[in-house]
């Protein structure tokens, strides 16, 4: 397989997404124009710069510096993608589960949400950056999966499935676990870092401590400028809403989860005789605990 996203188009879908996604990090000015884009975004499309500049109370300055951090060169850019967003009508697929809902209206609104995780993650994902994780992962010695409380899962589930493809790695959720191994890995290491808010400290400093060993450093997280980026050679931004019975993080993990296993198809794909020979002998041993 040859993979590659050289000659792909910019991903320019998912302007709402990458708007959520990049909201905490955006300054006071920023934030304003982000929020009123995200409120109306039906009127975005019929507005000037200046008219939105006036609308938001700020620098038409701040407005393309937003749509630059969005990767768009300005704002003309910018409502050409958003109109992408709005040919289907924008429909709130992260329903509310309300106290009066049936069982089956609550069903059908998780799983709606779990799919509409999945969807907005494709629409922000940088298949360039998915492509360098592979690669990198693919031509390691040893690869590292750090991860606490919800991510930690995430992490533990990455190991196991590297280990069924014939891949070195190891996975830890104790903060002092994650620092040690850090200091002992080379550059023909990885690390990998899984944290939804980018925020969480542990993850964060032995991310960094890989980093100065020589690892190249992978986040994956929600927030594209969050702090465990600055660690990261390889950043991946997942899309998670949060609801008023369902954190962020664990909408979160769905997305996380499912990346995690386009890594590793990626990776076997590359190293195929590698890995099928690894699949076979697992398939071997698996059998003889079953009936």
């Amino acid at each position: 397989m040859l993979l590659s996203a050289r000659n792909t188009l910019p991903n320019l879908d998912g302007t709402l997404v990458k708007l959520r996604s990049i909201h905490p990090s955006l300054r006071s000015a920023e934030a304003r124009v982000a929020e009123w884009i995200l409120n109306n975004p039906h009127e975005i499309m019929h507005m000037s710069i200046t008219e939105l500049a006036e609308k938001c109370e700020v620098a038409e300055a701040t407005i393309v510096r937003l749509c630059k951090k969005l990767g768009y060169n300005g704002f003309q850019e910018l409502k050409i993608s958003l109109a992408r967003d709005l040919v289907e009508p924008i429909k709130s697929i992260h329903e509310e589960v309300l106290p009066t809902d049936d069982i089956r209206t609550m069903a059908h609104k998780v799983f709606h949400s779990a799919a509409e995780s999945l969807s907005d993650t494709l629409k922000i994902l940088d298949y360039n950056e998915l492509e360098r994780a592979i690669r990198a992962i693919a031509s390691a010695r040893k690869t590292d999966f750090y991860g606490v409380a919800s991510s930690g899962f995430v992490a533990l589930d990455a190991h196991h499935k590297m280990f069924k493809a014939g891949l070195l790695s190891a996975a830890y959720t104790d903060p002092h676990l994650q620092i040690m191994s850090a200091r002992f890995l080379t550059e023909k290491d990885v690390a990998v870092g899984i944290s939804h808010s980018g925020s969480t400290k542990d993850t964060i400093e032995s991310l960094k401590v890989a980093k100065e060993a020589g690892a190249t450093t992978i986040c994956i997280t929600s927030f594209m400028k969050s702090p465990i980026t600055k660690v990261s050679d390889i950043k991946l931004v997942v899309a998670a809403r949060e609801t008023t019975f369902r954190s962020e993080a664990t909408a979160a993990r769905i997305a996380q989860l499912c990346l995690i296993d386009a890594i590793i198809v990626g990776v076997s794909l590359l190293r195929k005789e590698e890995s099928l020979e690894a699949i076979d002998k697992i398939r071997q041993v698996i059998a003889t605990k079953r009936y």
